[in-house]
């Protein structure tokens, strides 16, 4: 009996390690899959002028971005490898609101576009490295991140009226928060359960440079 326990307990554990191991796979393989050329405004452009609309756009906005979305899972699987990872989401989302706040006061940060596929690069070179970071690194690497990537957000909501500009805001911290701390529990859970507890994260780490490289060389050559 107490053979088969531990026979079963072993085979609990491995089909555990298996199924946390294939769900990193399978976030960082549909990187992949998506399609960078998908439109970043879920309106097609409109400004919001309702609560709802404002608020479906903030949801929106950072997922069919596709360079916004690799960067948010990026930063949920950085949060899973440091101490004190709910700092590194949370330190994303308010610099984002701070960058969507420059934008509409008519701030210019130079070079958006660049510097936002380039964070994408840089989030996938943090996670390929093999020891642990120091973490005012990633907090202040995501933090400047979050400037460009939340006056980016700023773009579909320039001249709203208070209530859907308000809503757009909600709306976009919420579904960044979602998505990072979902891809942060992940990250921790194959943490725990790989036979080399850093492996899958760095693998991930070098797709999501791989999507990085793509995406620069698509706004060079373009």
């Amino acid at each position: 009996m107490i053979i088969f326990n531990a026979i079963t307990t072993q085979s609990w554990l491995t089909q555990k390690r298996s199924l946390s191991v294939a769900g990193l796979l399978l976030l960082v393989g549909g990187l992949f899959s998506a399609s960078p050329a998908l439109a970043h405004h879920p309106f097609g452009g409109e400004t919001p002028n309702t609560l709802l609309a404002g608020f479906l756009s903030g949801i929106g906005h950072p997922v069919i971005g596709f360079d916004h979305l690799v960067f948010v899972i990026a930063v949920g699987l950085l949060a899973a490898l440091q101490p004190r990872g709910l700092s590194v989401p949370v330190a994303f989302v308010m610099t984002s609101l701070a960058g969507t706040g420059l934008h509409l006061m008519g701030f210019d940060l130079p070079i958006p576009e660049i510097v936002i596929t380039a964070s994408v690069f840089l989030s996938g070179v943090l996670l390929a490295q093999k020891s642990r970071l120091n973490d005012l690194l990633v907090v202040g690497t995501v933090a400047i991140a979050g400037l460009f990537h939340g006056y980016a957000y700023g773009e579909a909501i320039v001249g709203a009226e208070i209530t859907p500009l308000l809503a757009y805001l909600v709306g976009f911290s919420l579904i960044q928060l979602v998505i990072s701390l979902s891809a942060c529990v992940l990250g921790q859970r194959v943490i725990q359960t790989a036979a080399t507890p850093r492996l899958p994260l760095r693998f991930a780490g070098f797709l999501i440079c791989g999507v990085g490289i793509a995406l620069l060389n698509g706004i060079i050559a373009g």
